[in-house]
């Protein structure tokens, strides 16, 4: 504050200097002041006090803590045994999970780095669908790794390329234990076992079999295996609250989470005769502005008779182009929906625009924009169309079955209350994105941790010929590896030191890269007897997304932060 108020009391000085000439004070032809001595007098902004900053170590190793304690949080969730999280929203919704990628996104957070760790999250179930839990303790423990390297000297960029090479030498080791899986149409009992794998860490794994089974069901049923593609937007999860989990099943067609528009139409309908409009059933309205004054019932009948004329014209349009269901994207005018039922023409309304899109390719329709262009040949089929109704309640959903084109499914998930229903369908969902990417490539490691402790021993072996100072960081590497393994154990209720050096000793005995933690306690640790599958890309996938998230954060030096309280 001292330094503050001299130099404001030296501005004022230089202030009357210049303006008045003041004896004593100078001032040269620049308009520069100087004091008596001849000196000038310069006017310095003091640093400005409204952001924070971090440099060098400091900044490093705050970064780390950062990643560290995120990590921690989430390490807890992993493995077949990994406990569960409660989150609720600031609106009171609930949410019981453990998967990674939900846990972290539904969380608010506010440090960057730890923000930088959700998007690798993302980026993991976006590519893959699975192991999002496992990159993110991958990557924790690879900076706490870092961090002891820090403290010996080391530089963070010399850190980085031995994290790289180290990554490399673990990819090439997963790729040449990886084994291949042989499945077509009628064989598909390898995929069931790796999406039972999937699902064994859910809150569904007691039906994992049979969920497994469905989403087997649904990816084979759409794929592409020539091409060895899968479109997942072809397969839609919806689920019902009520009923029992083992309940759910695969419906080959679509499923609306709506009803029938009036209560007289018929809940069945065979052999259906579909068209799907997104025009509604109203009369048109002008783009402008409008306004009708009425003075007399004569005019207020002719108004009404114009109307009725509009929605006689578009139920005979329908109607003369042999369609028995209407499925409109807008909502039906109550003069509309009694005339669709006195003409016993059954319709659904408010179908939203991506189920209008999946039921057009599973119907074999065409989406209608107007009623004029409305015709025999837009129209698709299905075998059966009924309204199905839950319980006691008035639920009701509308099943579309036997469509022309098997290649849209749906599979219906149901369940005891709201939270078990949407954690199933997330469930379901990584089970679906491990099974399409068995089709896409259909190699498979072992999980349990056996491959993580198999590329720790192949990169510890690598480190003793890499005569640079890179080989403390990938020695560092092959230590974070160990992360994997040590956390199933603990989740598993087994001391983790011993299990992990008693698997990694035998893995050197036997020469058998398929050993790993026994976290079920079935009596072996050979996870190739034990069915454990995971795909070899997801693996790859989260060994890179890791390291290339840890070489960006320890090649950050230095951390501006700004104070939101101070106004700009």
């Amino acid at each position: 504050h001292f330094f503050v108020a001299r130099h404001f009391f030296l501005f004022l000085n230089v202030y009357f200097c210049t303006t008045m000439n003041i004896a004593g004070m100078n001032a040269t032809p620049l308009g520069l002041a100087t004091d008596e001595f001849g000196r000038p007098i310069l006017i310095m902004k003091a640093e400005a006090e409204d952001k924070h900053r971090l440099r060098g170590l400091d900044a490093q190793k705050n970064n780390i803590m950062a990643a560290k304690t995120l990590a921690n949080m989430v390490r807890t969730s992993l493995g077949p045994r990994g406990m569960d999280k409660i989150l609720v929203s600031p609106d009171g919704d609930v949410t019981v999970t453990n998967d990674g990628a939900t846990i972290l996104d539904k969380i608010q957070i506010s440090n960057e780095i730890a923000s930088l760790l959700c998007d690798l999250s993302k980026s993991q179930d976006n590519e893959i669908g699975d192991g999002t839990t496992g990159v993110v303790v991958l990557a924790g423990a690879l900076l706490e790794q870092a961090e002891a390297l820090l403290d010996k000297g080391i530089h963070g960029i010399r850190i980085a390329e031995g994290y790289e090479k180290a990554c490399e030498i673990a990819v090439a080791e997963l790729r040449r234990i990886a084994d291949v899986v042989p499945f077509d149409k009628n064989n598909t009992e390898r995929l069931v076992q790796t999406a039972m794998a999937t699902l064994s860490s859910k809150i569904v794994n007691q039906f994992k079999r049979h969920l497994a089974e469905v989403c087997v069901k649904a990816v084979i049923a759409v794929a592409d295996l020539e091409r060895k593609d899968v479109n997942l937007e072809l397969i839609k999860v919806e689920g019902k609250t009520g009923g029992r989990t083992e309940e759910s099943c695969l419906v080959e067609g679509i499923v609306l989470d709506k009803d029938m528009s009036h209560p007289q139409m018929p809940r069945e309908i065979r052999d259906a005769k579909i068209a799907i409009l997104t025009c509604p059933f109203e009369p048109p309205k002008p783009k402008t502005k409008h306004k009708v004054d009425i003075t007399t019932p004569e005019e207020y009948e002719k108004l009404h008779a114009q109307e009725q004329a509009y929605f006689t014209k578009m139920v005979k349009q329908c109607k003369d182009s042999g369609c028995t269901l209407v499925l409109c994207q807008w909502g039906f005018d109550d003069e509309a929906n009694h005339l669709l039922m006195a003409n016993d023409l059954p319709a659904i309304r408010w179908v939203g625009g991506v189920e209008i899109e999946l039921l057009a390719i599973a119907t074999g329709a065409r989406i209608v924009p107007r009623f004029e262009e409305l015709s025999a040949d837009k129209l698709g089929k299905a075998g059966l169309v009924r309204e199905v109704s839950f319980g006691t309640t008035k639920d009701r959903m509308v099943f579309i079955e036997g469509c022309a084109n098997t290649k849209a499914v749906t599979i219906f998930v149901r369940g005891g209350n709201k939270m078990i229903v949407e954690e199933s369908k997330r469930s379901i969902h990584d089970a679906l994105c491990v099974v399409r990417n068995l089709v896409r490539d259909n190699r498979i490691v072992y999980g349990g941790g056996s491959t993580e402790i198999a590329a720790s021993l192949a990169v510890q072996a690598e480190a003793l010929k890499i005569p640079t100072v890179e080989q403390y960081a990938v020695r560092a590497f092959a230590d974070a590896l160990d992360a994997i393994p040590v956390a199933l154990a603990e989740n598993s209720g087994l001391p983790p030191i011993e299990s992990l050096t008693t698997v990694k000793a035998a893995q050197l005995r036997e020469k058998n890269p398929f050993l790993g933690i026994d976290c079920m306690d079935v009596g072996t640790c050979d996870m190739k007897q034990q069915g454990v599958y995971e795909t070899l890309i997801g693996k790859i996938s989260q060994l890179r997304l890791a390291t290339q998230m840890c070489k960006m954060i320890l090649k950050i030096d230095d951390v501006i932060t700004e104070d939101p309280t101070v106004p700009q």
